[in-house]
């Protein structure tokens, strides 16, 4: 009789990225880094949430710092990855401590591109007030 494989996943060889993107998402509420290869598939990830900060301090500046430094932690350690495109995205107060914490955890940034969403006009706006 055969063995029987149930239960039993032969393990993931693992793959060894250079380079990727690390994409800053960064709104009033938290900051979500994400950093992925060179395709856009992600690598590590996390956020403010994800430190183990709670309500408002998701959104501080010291919480995008250590978010940012635990995903490129993550994606060295895993990965290999030691050089990065910076993406950010938003305008919370996080975005700008992100990039430093990614360029002070030793992988080496090669650009830095501001991809922030802007309303080609928007929503439309409430009635005016008639008096």
């Amino acid at each position: 009789m055969a063995k029987s494989t149930k239960g039993k996943t032969p393990r993931r060889a693992r793959r060894n990225i250079s380079a990727g993107r690390a994409y800053v998402h960064a709104s009033y509420n938290n900051t979500i880094v994400t950093i992925t290869d060179l395709e856009g598939n992600s690598v590590a990830w996390s956020s403010g949430g994800t430190i183990g900060y709670k309500g408002s301090k998701k959104g501080t500046p010291y919480a995008a710092q250590l978010a940012a430094a635990d995903a490129v932690k993550k994606a060295q350690q895993t990965f290999g990855m030691n050089i990065v495109d910076v993406i950010v995205r938003g305008s919370g107060s996080g975005r700008e401590q992100a990039i430093r914490a990614i360029q002070a955890s030793g992988i080496e940034v090669k650009s830095i591109m501001d991809d922030t969403p802007v309303p080609h006009n928007g929503c439309r706006p409430k009635k005016k007030h008639r008096a």
